[in-house]
């Protein structure tokens, strides 16, 4: 989520306001509805230690369930590649700002905004050290510092660390509203930039994997205590989830005192390097994302295993080896978040969130005799919006 949270600005950007909101609202709802979905189907054909990749076995067959893992794996190599970037970048802003420190003589600021953005639309190149360079050497230096974290096989420890999130997540609300509430409303015909409709894809895209947990939905309702209200506490998280994400966006991209197209998908590197509040976030999300990593990696380690012949210690050290070197090249020659969280999700949705709850829930109608034309016409809609969502991808301008 918090990943998202740093994206959300460049998304309602993209898609413009009023569509920004239709698209919150209505992926919320279609991603609330195939969750729900295959705790349905669960109800029926799984159990307590079920999950979808087991479900599609038992109503889809081997070759459901092997894709199941392979789009799983998808997702969690794209959640390792943002994270890598986040981390990258948060640490480098943090050694620069730490570092520059004994030159400010204590100024602070904390309504200083940039725009990399040039006149003709392209991203001015800023000059640093060799030695020191955000899309060089940097993701090389967060490889020495990550990857002992990923050899140990316990990555247990690492979830005393989980309430970081929730923390993060709040920090992140309120800067924004701060921030907000310090420019005001700067929503003008001068300011905003209006795209090609298609350019909304970009929004819906990120969405698909903003709102995606269904790979383990089964898993993390069933330690729900009381069985009987998931249907209401997974709405209820669904919806506290969709206001998050609409009260970030929004309340940044309408604030926003420069065009709105100077907008990041990362939103802190809108700020000016000494803006205090943007450091302090910086600090704690690179905290945080250090020790979120490793389970990432973990689970991405352990469904990489499944599917290939490796096995021992010698097999995940390889797997390891290979994640960081994606890592490490996307963070060198494709550091852009919002491009990888927008394919990623528009691909691995139209899998996880659109194509299997829809095609699980029509097999165990069928299973059961219940299968209708009407009961079935939700289901392919849903299908169909995903297809077009991870369609319209390739003709959004970048």
């Amino acid at each position: 989520m918090g990943s998202s949270l740093l994206t959300m600005a460049w998304g309602v950007e993209r898609a413009g306001l009023a569509a920004a909101l239709a698209l919150l609202a209505g992926m919320g709802a279609a991603c609330l509805f195939t969750a729900h979905t295959l705790l349905r189907v669960n109800k029926h054909h799984g159990g307590a230690t079920c999950e979808v990749p087991a479900l599609c076995r038992t109503l889809l067959g081997r070759t459901a369930e092997t894709i199941a893992h392979g789009f799983s794996l998808l997702v969690l190599l794209g959640a390792n590649i943002v994270y890598w970037i986040l981390i990258t970048n948060f640490l480098y802003f943090t050694v620069n700002y730490l570092m520059d420190l004994p030159t400010t003589y204590g100024t602070i600021y904390n309504t200083t905004l940039t725009c990399r953005t040039d006149l003709n639309g392209t991203v001015a190149d800023t000059a640093g050290s060799p030695y020191w360079d955000l899309h060089s050497t940097v993701p090389v230096y967060v490889a020495c510092l990550v990857f002992p974290l990923l050899i140990s096989n316990n990555a247990s420890f690492f979830t005393n660390f989980n309430s970081l999130g929730t923390l993060s997540v709040l920090y992140l609300l309120i800067f924004v509203i701060f921030k907000g509430s310090v420019w005001g409303i700067n929503f003008n015909s001068t300011l905003v930039v209006t795209h090609a409709g298609k350019d909304a894809a970009a929004l819906s895209g990120m969405l698909a994997l903003s709102f995606y947990i269904h790979n383990i939905i089964i898993t993390i309702m069933n330690n729900n205590d009381r069985q009987e209200k998931n249907g209401r506490d997974l709405t209820i998280a669904f919806v506290l989830v969709t206001i998050t994400y609409t009260l970030v966006g929004t309340i940044f991209y309408i604030c926003f005192p420069l065009v709105k197209t100077c907008i990041e998908d990362n939103l802190l590197n809108n700020f000016e390097m000494h803006d205090v509040m943007t450091a302090v976030a910086r600090v704690l999300l690179l905290f945080q994302v250090i020790t979120v990593y490793p389970l990432v990696a973990y689970m991405l380690r352990s469904e990489a295993l499944l599917l290939l012949p490796l096995r021992g210690a010698g097999g995940a050290l390889l797997v390891n080896v290979c994640i960081v070197t994606v890592c490490v090249l996307f963070a060198c020659f494709c550091p852009n978040i919002s491009t990888i969280i927008r394919y990623t999700g528009a691909l691995s949705g139209l899998v996880h969130v659109f194509a299997l709850p829809a095609l699980l829930q029509a097999r165990s109608l069928h299973v059961r005799g219940r299968l209708t034309a009407a009961r079935a016409a939700p289901h392919a809609a849903v299908l169909l919006l995903g297809v077009a969502n991870f369609a319209m991808q390739f003709f959004i301008d970048e």
